[in-house]
Order: structure tokens, then C-alpha cells, then sequence
């Protein structure tokens, strides 16, 4: 018996001396494979170089992060819950309406020219109906925002769907909770949709206190799910009675009031639309409905209706919408069209500022050209690495002739473009990569004289509150604040 155990002994020194000297091998057999699964997706190169550098050079951590935030979109357009038979229904309903819809393109490209080939494009990549008889209205920050968003809650009475990417529970989180509570009570249908990682607080709430309502955790973060929590639902929508809608960067929270008692100044955007556009943003929801666990309902004229009264508004109104599984990059594609379409003058602001190089040759073309583009940044922002990879985008544009602004007030968390003073995008796009293919998010696009005017007026407002960085002061920075950027841009195609 001691002798068996003595050979036992000796076999397992035997397997360890062997692990000792041929551990390299289920190495290099796990990171042959992971670098060729990346070479073999045929990403954009700069973003392959990036994810094969990060393996190499962070042994494994390199694998944690790319397992975590580099893998593709497993879940592309897998709805749970599909009923074909909507889908067909609103194929037909785009079919019926497109005479429509050429006609009143027809309108809007006699009104702004080129620019309304964005319009053409949303309907030829079937992302948008296109109508024109639509009432907006521009919120500047949640002040503005709240008090009609909570009168709309409070008059609803048939349907209030809610999509968040951020929903807190603070004093107007906890305003709209008791409102959704109230009319669920009295009849009305109510739907909320929230991310997982961006309301966390909310969902275990709502977990522990079970409102008379339907709500979903988009995409939850769980061990199993580890691999898809790099793809959040950045969406900001609201639907009530299928008649009015609401959209833009203003999440549920405090902090885009901006009491006396809060540190920091946020200067956001959003925007309200009443008429046939809100039903693209119905649609929106619907989709997002069924990509969770949530009981499934259908798209009836009850929350569809393409017959809405005549309003004596003219405004031109379609939504730009894109998630982790789309086709293509839709939002940043409407943006760069609309930006070659520019004849005098263009106007950004965004709080995140990681382009794509396509995006970045559209400006400085643009710019070239003879329209003057005008970009607004936060001078401190809510990301570190995010605000120096920022940074380390803007000298070509200032060689250019860019002219960028540093917003100095607080945090500007505004994502809205406004070219020639005809053509208006607000939503919740960032101007960076994360937002182009990883994220799910939507952007209003909007043709109307009052709307297009109050914004160019509110980026004139904050010029008054930023400092405008020339190319001099630029390239006169101090050397270790340009290193920072320079390493921060290094990661610009992982974040």
C-alpha cells in the first residue's frame, strides 16, 4: 500500500514538472484562437490592431477585457417574442404610405434643397416614416423637460410606454413611479423598459415593491450574460397615448433640474413631438418590447394611428435608429450625409468626442469647403480617458479651421447638430464610436424654422459660457496633458 501511494506521489510530481514546461501551450492554443476569431469577424482594422495589441500586451487581462467588451453582438436581431403578423402588418402600412411619403419629400427638398436627402435616406433603408404635419417642441434641460413630461403622464389615458437608459430614484424618479403606479391603477397601459446597468437601483426596487405595471430589465448583467453587458440601451423615449412623444439625451434624474443644491451644472437637451411621427417612435419601443422577457402586445390602431387630425404645424420629422445587430451604422451615416450637404454652417455638440474617420473627413472637408463648423465639448466631463481620448481628436480639426468650444459652466451632456438652420438631430447619439455600432440609441431628425432657430440661439448662449480653443494655445499644451491624450487615444477604439 505505501508503495502505491509513493508511485501516486511520483505521477503527480510527473503531471507538475509537465505544466511547468509545456504551460505555453493551452496558452498559445487559447490565444491563436482568440486573435483569429478577431481577424477572421473583419473588423475595421485600426480596431483589430487595437484588441490584438491589448491580448498581447496585458497577458491575461487581455483576455478577460476582450471576453467582457470586445466580442461581437451575440444576440443580433434575436426578438423573444416576434409576432410576424405585426410585422407584416407594418409592412404593409409602410407600403400604403409611401405615395405619401414622396410626395411630402417632394415638399421638404423644395424647402431645404440637399438636405432633405437624409429623409430620403432614412425611408430608402426603411428606418423612419416621413411625415410632415408635426408639432415639436425643444426642452432645454430637465427644467424645461419635466413639467410637460409629467402633465402628459397625468392626462394619460390610455397607453404610457417609457424606455430609459438612466431611471433614479430620486425626487422626479419618484414623481414618475407614483404617476405610472396611479394610472396603471385607473386602467391605462403601462409598459417601462430600463437598462440594467444604467438603473440598477430602480430594478431592484421594482423587484422588491411590484408595480401594478409591466417593466423590463433590458439586456440584464449577470455572470451568463457577462459577454453582452458591453451593449446598453442608451435610449431615452416616451410614448403616451400614441400622441405624444419625447425624446433626447434628458434621463430620469435630479441632476438635469439642476437644484441650488447639486454641485455640478448639467446642460442637456430633448425634444416633444406630437403627430403621425410619434408612431416611429412606437414602433421604436414595440421593438425594443420584444428583444426582452415582457409580455408580448400588439401594434393595433389602438397604439398605432396614421389618421391623426390635421395639425397646422409644418414640421418635417423622422427618427435615425441603430442598435449592435443593425446593418450599418445608420445614425452616423444620416450624420455625415447631412454634413455634406451643408452649405454655410454647422453646428455640434456632444460630451463625447471619438469620431470615426469618416466622421472626421466629413468636417474637415465641410470646413474646407467654406461652411463654418462650429464644435462644442465639455472642458470637464464625467470620463477621464474618455475626455483625453477626446482631446487628442481636435488638432487635425483645428488645422483645419474647425472652430471648437470648451463648455466651462458645468457638464454638457447636449448630443444635437443643427446645420444651416433647416435640418436639426437630437437624440441620444454621441458623437463617438460607442454610440455609432455598440450601443442602442435614437436620434429626432427635424425640419422646422422655430425649432432649428431656438437652437442655433442656444449654442450661441453656451459660446457665452465656453472658451474657444485656437490652434496656437492647442499646440502650446502642456507636454505631459498631450501624453495623456495621445495614451488615452490608444484605447479611443475600445471604448
Amino acid at each position: 500500500m505505501e508503495n502505491l501511494i509513493n508511485q501516486i506521489e511520483i505521477d503527480w510530481n510527473q503531471v507538475w514538472q509537465w505544466l511547468l514546461n509545456w504551460y505555453w501551450l493551452p496558452l498559445f492554443i487559447l490565444y491563436f484562437g482568440i486573435i483569429s476569431t478577431i481577424l477572421i469577424e473583419n473588423r475595421n482594422p485600426t480596431k483589430t490592431i487595437s484588441w490584438v495589441m491589448v491580448i498581447v500586451f496585458l497577458p491575461g487581462i487581455g483576455v478577460i477585457l476582450y471576453y467582457l467588451f470586445g466580442q461581437k453582438f451575440r444576440k443580433v436581431k434575436r426578438l423573444q417574442h416576434i409576432n410576424r403578423e405585426q410585422h407584416t402588418k407594418l409592412l404593409a402600412a409602410w407600403q400604403e404610405s409611401l405615395i405619401r411619403m414622396d410626395e411630402q419629400l417632394e415638399t421638404i427638398h423644395e424647402k431645404i434643397g440637399t438636405l432633405s436627402r437624409v429623409f430620403d435616406y432614412l425611408k430608402n433603408q426603411k428606418l423612419s416614416f416621413f411625415s410632415l404635419n408635426n408639432r415639436v417642441e425643444l426642452f432645454i434641460n430637465g427644467e424645461e423637460k419635466f413639467p410637460v413630461l409629467l402633465k402628459r403622464l397625468r392626462e394619460a389615458t390610455h397607453s404610457i410606454h417609457m424606455e430609459y437608459y438612466i431611471f433614479e430614484l430620486d425626487h422626479i424618479g419618484t414623481q414618475v413611479l407614483k404617476i405610472l403606479e396611479e394610472k396603471a391603477k385607473s386602467g391605462v397601459k403601462v409598459r417601462l423598459i430600463l437598462d440594467s446597468f444604467g438603473s440598477p437601483d430602480v430594478i431592484k426596487y421594482l423587484r422588491k415593491n411590484p408595480p401594478s405595471y409591466p417593466f423590463v430589465a433590458f439586456l440584464p448583467v449577470n455572470f451568463t450574460s457577462l459577454a453582452n453587458s458591453n451593449y446598453r440601451n442608451h435610449r431615452k423615449i416616451v410614448v403616451i397615448d400614441c400622441q405624444y412623444g419625447f425624446v433626447g439625451g434628458i434621463n430620469i434624474s435630479d441632476r438635469y433640474i439642476n437644484l441650488p443644491s447639486q454641485n455640478a451644472y448639467w446642460r442637456d437637451t430633448a425634444m416633444a413631438v406630437e403627430g403621425i411621427a410619434v408612431n416611429n417612435l412606437q414602433i421604436q419601443f414595440w421593438n425594443s418590447w420584444n428583444q426582452t422577457d415582457g409580455e408580448p402586445f400588439l401594434l393595433s390602431e389602438e397604439y398605432l394611428n396614421f389618421n391623426i387630425a390635421h395639425i397646422p404645424e409644418r414640421a418635417a420629422v423622422a427618427f435615425s435608429s441603430s442598435d449592435p445587430g443593425s446593418v450599418g451604422p445608420f445614425n452616423m451615416e444620416a450624420i455625415i450625409l447631412a454634413i455634406n450637404d451643408a452649405k454655410e454652417r454647422i453646428q455640434l455638440c456632444t460630451p463625447y468626442f471619438i469620431p470615426s474617420e469618416q466622421l472626421s473627413t466629413a468636417l474637415e472637408i465641410a470646413v474646407s469647403s467654406g461652411v463654418k463648423v462650429e464644435l462644442m465639448l465639455p472642458e470637464r466631463s464625467d470620463s477621464y480617458i474618455v475626455q483625453h481620448a477626446s482631446f487628442s481628436f481636435l488638432k487635425p480639426l483645428l488645422q483645419r479651421g474647425v472652430q471648437v468650444y470648451l463648455y466651462q459652466k458645468g457638464f454638457i451632456h447636449a448630443k444635437t447638430i443643427c446645420i444651416d438652420g433647416q435640418l436639426a438631430f437630437v437624440g441620444t447619439v454621441n458623437l463617438d464610436m460607442r454610440s455609432f455600432y455598440i450601443n442602442y440609441e435614437i436620434s429626432s431628425i427635424v425640419s422646422d424654422n422655430a425649432y432649428c432657430k431656438r437652437l442655433e440661439q442656444q449654442f450661441e448662449i453656451d459660446k457665452q459660457e465656453s472658451d474657444l480653443v485656437t490652434l496656437y494655445i492647442w499646440a502650446h499644451r502642456k507636454k505631459w496633458k498631450r501624453g495623456i491624450d495621445s495614451l488615452c487615444r490608444l484605447l479611443a477604439p475600445l471604448l
